[in-house]
């Protein structure tokens, strides 16, 4: 058997290994989830790293660092860049709102924290996808709300990806509102040089509405921010919201010094009855070039007419 396996090994470096396969099986994934030590996962396509979560019960919400652009340049970081303290909680791409029965999950000085509890299953294939458990406590460990999350990364042409983020929540303790905010549900902090007044990047939503003073706390289908990555290099990422969430078009909250999130409840509240759930679905598009509305539009309409993936064990 040593004899047969070092004949097909060298077969394998003589005619160029990519085009080896040893024995019949599933066909290799070009999309994986890879977990890695303290708790974290990189979501990586050809073994090449496109997104990475983290979920250590230690941090006060998990949240996905880096969104890594066709150029191989990260997108997003973490913290403002003018006031790394106190904005702490920018943390690259994170699930979390200002007020869920009272209580701030937003800001690091809030009593809130989003706690994970279990891994539920990890997927490679077409897309690769990490399915995970959570609760939401409040400053005493009392669970406000449940929640299982599903974030997932699809390979695309050229180097971009589709990040997309499925919630469940469920009001397993009692009734459960998010209050009026425009802090929360998903936020987005861009690389420093895609920012509007750090690097001469621009923000566009769906409506045509051009940087803060077009888009601030306007409704949208879509807001994209762009900007360069490089001297000779542009890129960004489209934040998409899908036609079931509340509200939608739902407000964006945009500012020029490079943040971008999608409003759950702006100006009215949203509720969950007493062991009732609400769905919400997101997706970030991490694109090259300049942002090209058409082309957004494009992939927002099949973002929109995506079938929902399942949230529980398999």
């Amino acid at each position: 058997m040593r004899q047969t396996v070092a004949a097909m090994v060298l077969a394998c470096l003589m005619a160029g290994a990519a085009s080896c396969v040893f024995g019949a099986g599933p066909p290799f994934p070009l999309m994986q989830a890879v977990p890695l030590p303290g708790d974290a996962v990189s979501f990586q396509r050809d073994g090449v790293e496109v997104a990475g979560l983290r979920f250590n019960a230690s941090q006060r919400r998990p949240f996905v660092f880096p969104i890594v652009g066709p150029s191989g340049r990260h997108l997003t970081r973490m913290g403002h860049p003018h006031d790394p303290e106190g904005h702490r909680h920018h943390n690259s791409v994170w699930i979390s709102h200002n007020d869920v029965n009272g209580i701030s999950f937003w800001a690091d000085g809030g009593a809130g924290r989003i706690v994970h509890r279990q891994i539920l299953r990890l997927e490679d294939g077409e897309e690769a996808a990490f399915v995970s458990r959570n609760a939401w406590e409040n400053g005493e460990g009392k669970v406000i709300v449940d929640e299982q999350r599903r974030v997932a990364v699809r390979g695309m042409p050229g180097g971009e990806s589709l990040l997309t983020v499925d919630i469940e929540f469920r009001a397993s303790h009692g009734e459960v509102t998010f209050g009026p905010t425009a802090f929360g549900l998903i936020g987005v902090r861009m690389a420093k040089t895609i920012g509007v007044r750090d690097g001469g990047g621009t923000i566009k939503n769906s409506g045509g509405g051009i940087n803060e003073a077009g888009t601030f706390r306007l409704p949208a289908r879509w807001v994209d921010y762009s900007g360069p990555v490089k001297a000779d290099c542009a890129e960004g990422i489209a934040l998409m919201d899908h036609p079931s969430n509340p509200g939608h078009p739902t407000a964006f909250h945009t500012r020029d010094d490079g943040w971008m999130g999608a409003c759950l409840s702006k100006d009215t509240p949203v509720s969950i009855a007493s062991g009732g759930t609400l769905r919400l679905r997101y997706a970030l598009y991490a694109h090259g070039g300049p942002c090209d509305p058409a082309k957004i539009e494009t992939q927002w309409r099949a973002f929109a007419e995506s079938a929902l993936p399942s949230l529980g064990k398999e």
